[in-house]
């Protein structure tokens, strides 16, 4: 009980030194609390809106996909013969047919694309009683003949569509127009997805492309029957195993299985950044800890000389720790709920709706923000804690406030030593590997190693760079600049504390704006020697027929090439298969990229009957020129086709693709399954370039879901998608370095408490305010620059591994984004100016004689 009510005095004695570890804390357990929070509301989201849109029972194709967009661009249907024998399956209320597409475009008169911004789909079908459990009709009525539809209501909203305005649904059976008859509004939250209704008859026709069959049908149970019952009554309806039959719970289950695994990656992926922040916080902590023992040695020895044995002295410190994690806990778990509202709030913004009123905070989101808080906080405060209940009485004897050794203890130097070696040469061993996945696994040890080992040794490392550094940056400040110097080298262990939590995040910035250059400039580089075609047409959907025959009858077009990826398996000569499909293209193709081969000329690949493989495909397969490979086309029939030719796949562009041509796939294809194109080329007639590429643009305006890029559009899209990535990565990485920077402060600041009595005989001799305040921006300056110079160094060799490994897969090109990295040294600079701000200011308004008399 005496060491917790000391443990509990000396808290809040201090609790101003403790304010910043608490942030610290408390940032870090709100962005782990927050990323739960968000994602359990999200899954809730979709648990509530898959259960309102399913009926009782459903029917559906045995082949079909959760995402409805088989290869041919129609989704997999049923005919109406089913719908009449599962009506009289005994349990049945009512059964209905539905049919439904979502891989459709919507665009108004001005050919504005309807659909969400945020990547959700656009949802057309016919208008059921099954929907009237998710939306209500709120303005006009349901559609009721061919040239009428009807859309929902947020959808209206975002895009400013009334009653009577015109929408042209682009389907791959062809476009249809039909004006807005009604408005719906979801009873429960849409995330997003936008969604037109027609009668059925309309949508039979329009979306599958002939009438009498459904996508699915949906069952309602009479009073007294289950939904499982209903089912078995409904297989001995229809005959078992020709469709597939679902209850609610188990199609609402597929459905949230694809949104789950999408859920679950955004979630782990925030929770490693919110890890990464901990990691940055525990030296904030392990600083603040010991700082606070060092300047307590004196009342530690007295409480030593009066009794107290180490374990005592121990558990007060640890105690005081738990206080610590325990208050910035609680504050985290809260400030957890606003950061996901907040986040919420911008998903909404950015076109995503999501309701407040779905907010899940699980039992389970507090208890592991508290645990984890007060876990992390306790293990990192428990050195300085050892190292309080080492504190021997006689040190009630010397002056309070001496600083820790100036040299790391041999044995930290050895270890540090050691697995610094030890992840330098899992980096270069990585860097040789033969294959990226082996090697991947290489690069992940050097990263853990080396940033350990340099943790260890950063004190070490410390009195060397310090120097350095101020020997090109403090020589002009005279006096007040050797001084600050002085004050970073005085505790080294401290100071290289202080700069690895700085070093932690600039390292993995360094790391990812060089594999985000490297993959720009590796990309640029195969793009300028590959690609022939001035232009390539591609969207977020395959390319409908009509879209593709605007752009063949465009003018001033040389050639038009169809790129197609076809489902089918392949069997070698040897027995071994794999299920990766084809790419069916039109003999142009070959001038559009041009592909260096192994064995034999592409050109023969496109031939009768022929195919090529790639490099990696014939080596593992055991293929050679000139063999037969057995090619099982999905939804059609089985070929035999003659390898014409092998592929280098020492590229990044179509690596590993199996070529045959248009005409090929035409004669084991049934005219039906043939899909839409994928992506298609198209080159100018000699001197026609900026004409063509005006037509083409032109030809595509009737259809916004496909972009018309040239060479270089299509290099500032590549390089503008990575800088997106990445500026979403620098973000997430902004939570450490705010956490970093509140180390420095904390450690400037506890500087400034340890060396009253020092500042006040400075300034007693003469040293001014503005030299107190500068030396102290400068002292914050080197410890910054410290962190930065080890956290880029690192970082570029993580990223220089990292790019050896990208050119077994074709992205050859290291180049190390200069103007970033010098960016963020200087940035670093005036981090650390930031951050002496306060503690400077608190030194300089320190009374002399108060600061001379301090014990």
């Amino acid at each position: 009980m005496t060491v917790l009510k000391t443990s509990m005095r000396n808290f809040f004695a201090h609790k101003g030194r403790m304010a910043l570890s608490a942030v610290a804390v408390l940032l870090s357990v709100a962005f782990v609390c927050g990323t739960l929070v968000f994602t359990d509301t999200m899954n809730t989201t979709f648990d509530k809106l898959f259960a309102a849109t399913s009926s009782d029972v459903t029917v559906s194709p045995k082949a079909a996909k959760s995402d409805n967009t088989p290869q041919n661009g129609r989704p997999d249907s049923l005919p109406a013969s089913v719908l009449e024998r599962a009506k009289k399956a005994q349990g049945v209320k009512y059964a209905e047919g539905a049919v439904s597409s979502m891989n459709v475009t919507v665009v108004n008169s001005a050919n504005k694309n309807m659909g969400s911004s945020t990547g959700a789909p656009t949802i057309a079908g016919n208008w059921t009683r099954n929907d009237l459990r998710s939306m209500e009709i709120t303005s006009g009525h349901a559609p009721r003949g061919p040239t009428e539809t009807m859309v929902d209501a947020d959808t209206a909203d975002k895009h400013h569509l009334k009653l009577g305005d015109e929408l042209r649904t682009i389907a791959v059976t062809g476009d249809f127009k039909a004006r807005i008859v009604g408005i719906a509004t979801f009873k429960v939250t849409n995330p997003g997805a936008a969604v037109v209704y027609f009668d059925t008859a309309t949508a039979q026709r329009e979306l599958l492309g002939t009438t009498g069959r459904f996508t699915h049908i949906n069952l309602s149970t009479a009073n007294g029957v289950t939904n499982d019952t209903l089912k078995q009554n409904v297989i001995s309806s229809i005959g078992a195993g020709a469709y597939k039959v679902q209850t609610q719970k188990e199609y609402s289950d597929e459905n949230r299985s694809g949104v789950g695994s999408f859920m679950d990656v955004i979630k782990y992926a925030m929770l490693g950044f919110a890890g990464i922040a901990f990691l940055v916080g525990i030296f904030l902590i392990i600083n603040t800890f010991s700082m606070l023992v060092a300047q307590r040695t004196r009342e530690i020895g007295l409480m030593r000389a009066i009794g107290s044995s180490r374990k005592q002295v121990n558990r007060s410190v640890l105690v005081e720790a738990t206080l610590l994690g325990f208050f910035g806990s609680i504050l985290g778990v809260g400030a957890g709920v606003g950061l996901a509202v907040g986040l919420m709030k911008l998903m909404s913004a950015a076109g995503m709706d999501l309701s407040t009123r779905d907010l899940t905070v699980k039992a389970t989101t507090p208890v592991i923000g508290l645990v984890l808080g007060v876990v992390v906080t306790v293990l990192a405060a428990y050195l300085p804690a050892r190292r309080a209940g080492k504190v021997s009485p006689m040190a009630a004897l010397r002056d309070a406030g001496t600083p820790a050794d100036g040299k790391a203890g041999l044995v930290r130097g050895i270890i540090g030593l050691v697995l610094t070696g030890a992840g330098t040469f899992a980096l270069f061993t990585a860097a040789g590997a033969d294959k990226a996945s082996d090697g991947s696994l290489v690069l992940g040890a050097g990263v853990v190693l080396t940033l350990i080992g340099f943790v260890i040794i950063g004190p070490l490392l410390a009195g060397g760079v310090v120097r350095v550094i101020s020997a090109v940056l403090l020589r002009f400040f005279g006096p007040v600049g050797r001084m600050a110097e002085r004050n970073a080298l005085r505790n080294p262990r401290r100071t290289g504390a202080t700069g690895a939590a700085l070093m932690i995040g600039l390292a993995l910035v360094a790391c990812l704006s060089v594999v985000g250059s490297s993959m720009v400039a590796s990309a640029t580089d195969e793009l300028d020697k590959t690609v022939g075609t001035d232009f390539i047409i591609q969207g977020n959907q395959r390319i409908v027929p009509q879209a593709a025959k605007a752009i063949e009858t465009t003018p001033g077009l040389e050639h038009v090439t169809h790129y197609r990826d076809i489902e089918a398996k392949i069997v070698a000569p040897d027995g071994s298969s794999d299920s990766d499909g084809v790419t069916a293209a039109d003999p142009t193709y070959a001038q559009d990229l041009h592909r260096k081969t192994t064995a034999g000329e592409l050109t023969a690949a496109y031939g009768k009957d022929s195919m090529s493989v790639g490099s990696k495909f014939a080596t593992e397969h055991h293929v050679n020129l000139g063999d037969t490979l057995t090619v099982a086309f999905k939804g059609g029939s089985t070929a035999k086709l003659k390898v014409a030719a092998i592929t280098d796949d020492n590229v990044a562009i179509d690596q590993g693709a199996r070529y045959l041509s248009t005409e090929t796939m035409r004669k084991y294809l049934p005219a039906d399954r043939i899909p839409p194109d994928q992506i298609m080329f198209a080159s100018a007639k000699n001197g026609q370039e900026k004409q063509a590429y005006a037509a083409l643009k032109k030809s595509m305006e009737q259809y916004p879901q496909y972009q018309v890029r040239d060479q270089s559009d299509y290099k500032q899209e590549l390089k503008d998608q990575i800088g997106q990535l990445l500026n979403m990565v620098y973000g997430l990485l902004a939570l450490a370095i705010v956490v970093a920077v509140l180390g420095v402060i904390n450690t400037l600041a506890l500087s400034v408490v340890e060396r009253t009595r020092e500042i006040g005989l400075m300034r007693a001799i003469g040293m001014s305010r503005r030299q107190l305040r500068r030396m102290i921006r400068l002292e914050s300056v080197v410890i910054a620059l410290f962190g930065a110079l080890l956290g880029l160094g690192l970082g570029m060799g993580w990223g220089a591994t990292a790019q050896k490994l990208l050119a077994l897969e074709g992205l050859k090109v290291l180049e190390i984004p200069w103007p970033t990295i010098i960016g963020v040294f200087i940035g670093s600079a005036f981090v650390g100016l930031f951050a002496a701000l306060i503690p400077a200011f608190r030194a300089g308004r320190m009374n002399v004689l108060n600061a001379i008399a301090t014990d």
